[in-house]
């Protein structure tokens, strides 16, 4: 089946549309919605512009779709970038977040589209454990929860790093995989792309309780 994938550059998605390929679906394009507003319901912010680089590692044409991040209006902003496409079907990195899956299913069959959620049910600590297993290469680029602090921003999602979110779960509550908001991450390598996405010079912007990592610049190169 040709599909778009829904994709930020995190983690998740990417995890997603690495699967819909393992499955036999041609993804025929990556769409990245980039919303206004940092509080966006449905869609990843930060350092979203790198999504330009990731599509470029990966090979995969990208449609870039300005949204106003405000909930319920963005979904329209998602249906014009969808109805456009000449594709069967559309990925997504819903884990176990219902507001999100409903809405994408809503869209779908407006247009009579299947949508593709292949993390949907799993379980979270399963999920990193096997990104990890299949090479893939992230850091987390924002913490908005309780526990984390300003030593996480930047970090490179890896057994430890998997070992000590397993444990702010048990003491805080988190969804391991950030799917509540905890954080956010960034994809810099992964099985599918033809080079990789290397960052040169980051900052790390912290107030409060919460931050992310700025990056300032970033680089395509071989593998």
């Amino acid at each position: 089946m040709k599909v778009a994938a829904l994709c930020s550059g995190g983690k998740d998605s990417a995890f997603a549309l690495w699967l819909a390929m393992n499955q036999g679906h041609e993804v025929g394009r990556l769409v990245a919605m980039i919303p206004k507003r940092e509080d966006s319901w449905m869609f990843h912010s930060a350092n979203i512009h790198l999504i330009d680089f990731f599509a470029e590692c990966s090979g995969i044409p990208l449609v870039k779709v300005e949204t106003s991040g405000e909930r319920e209006k963005e979904l329209k902003d998602l249906e014009h970038a969808l109805q456009k496409l000449d594709v069967e079907g559309v990925v997504s990195g819903a884990i176990a977040s219902k507001y999100q899956k409903s809405r994408i299913d809503g869209i779908c069959n407006k247009f009579g589209l299947i949508h593709l959620p292949p993390l949907w049910g799993r379980d979270p600590l399963e999920l990193l454990n096997e990104m990890i297993g299949t090479r893939f290469k992230a850091v987390i680029t924002s913490v908005a929860a309780e526990g984390f602090d300003e030593n996480w921003l930047g970090r490179k999602i890896d057994e430890k790093c998997v070992e000590d979110l397993s444990k702010l779960r048990e003491k805080f509550g988190i969804n391991v995989c950030g799917e509540g908001g905890e954080y956010e991450s960034l994809v810099l390598d992964a099985p599918f792309f033809e080079k990789c996405i290397e960052l040169v010079e980051t900052q790390r912007m912290w107030k409060g309780t919460s931050g992310y990592l700025l990056v300032k610049r970033a680089e395509v190169v071989e593998k």
